[in-house]
């Protein structure tokens, strides 16, 4: 049995450049086995490089990357203890689904019998055993997506990378595949490292997550820590919506220029006269912008004096919006909830 704190992949100061862009900069952590991990940014931020280092696609030009207690340096793709699943799938359109999961089995000459056992054990896991005999273009997107998972699996990989596998699906079948990709990841108990540029995928998926930023780590956490303790002005900003103040607009709402974060839903909106209790914050406004959401609606409210604020209000059951375009409002929330950022904004 494997011990609980064992460490699936370390990244240990690695830096990756091409030509004069710096795609990964002295890059380090650790993800436990076991652990659905996701590395999070916009395009550009380095994510996708460090999946490809894991996997051998690339070489870091400086650190060291070790894998199941394994230097991985120079060791190429398939000596590797991981496997990848891509947003395109790379699925062979001229073989059957059976086929297609069975092929590394086929690359390491496992006899049929056992590739047919287990190729059958992988698509019941993913749910599609009844569709062995069908070509990928049979299939859904969603199924399709089920088919790489079941083919990367198949070779038992200690790690299984993910490089952003839901991204060409639609919404509410992305965010079916969310659950499904995460109950599958308890079920096999295999480290799954994900690379998404979806805050909203990575905060509900993830057992930790690492935010990216110019090829550096700005922040690694649970969901909830980053969320709700942004250490950076970038994080709060890419992290779900967040209101960013620094210099004289912190100085105006807080008494300090000290650059800090508070989330729109954390923000009480009330009129203009109304009292605040102590210990809030607070600042008189006007409402420029209103947005509906369904469940939820965005004012933005310029504040006395300049700046504006998002406030992020749950609609009521009458549906009666709580202010309109142009009045005189005062937003407020309890000085505590101020997440002091560790850079300006």
């Amino acid at each position: 049995m494997q011990p609980k704190n064992r460490i699936a992949v370390s990244f240990s100061g690695v830096s990756r450049r091409f030509g004069d862009v710096q795609a990964v900069d002295n890059v380090s952590f650790d993800i436990a086995d076991g652990e659905f991990f996701s590395m999070l940014g916009p395009s550009g931020s380095g994510k996708t490089t460090c999946l490809r280092l894991i996997a051998g696609f690339e070489q870091p030009d400086a650190g060291h990357i070790v894998v199941h207690d394994v230097n991985v340096e120079g060791v190429p793709p398939y000596e590797r203890d991981v496997n990848t699943v891509f947003q395109d799938y790379a699925l062979f359109p001229h073989m059957t689904v059976s086929e297609n999961v069975e092929y590394g089995l086929m690359i390491r000459k496992v006899p049929v019998p056992e590739r047919r056992r287990r190729s059958q054990e992988m698509l019941a896991l993913v749910k599609l055993d009844q569709m062995g005999s069908r070509k990928p273009s049979q299939l859904s997107g969603g199924q399709r997506q089920r088919v790489a998972l079941a083919r990367a699996l198949i070779n038992r990989p200690g790690v299984l990378l993910l490089d952003e596998p839901l991204g060409a699906l639609d919404l509410k079948l992305r965010e079916q595949m969310q659950e499904e990709l995460k109950a599958l990841q308890r079920q096999v108990g295999i480290t799954f490292v994900y690379v998404t540029h979806d805050q909203g995928e990575a905060l509900a998926m993830s057992d930790r997550l690492a935010v990216f930023n110019r090829g550096r780590i700005e922040q690694v956490g649970v969901p909830a820590e980053i969320y709700e303790h942004p250490a950076t002005a970038f994080v709060a900003d890419f992290v779900g919506v967040s209101n960013v103040c620094s210099g004289e607009f912190a100085q105006r709402l807080a008494g300090s220029a000290q650059a800090f974060a508070i989330r729109p839903e954390k923000i009480s909106l009330t009129a203009a006269g109304e009292l605040v209790p102590d210990g809030w914050l607070s600042a008189a406004g006007q409402v420029r912008t209103i947005t509906y959401h369904g469940a939820t609606t965005r004012y933005a409210v310029t504040v006395d004096g300049g700046g504006e604020l998002a406030v992020m209000r749950q609609n009521s059951s009458d549906g009666r919006a709580a202010a309109a375009i142009g009045d005189a409002v005062r937003v407020s929330w309890p000085r505590n909830l101020n997440q002091p950022l560790a850079e300006p904004a």
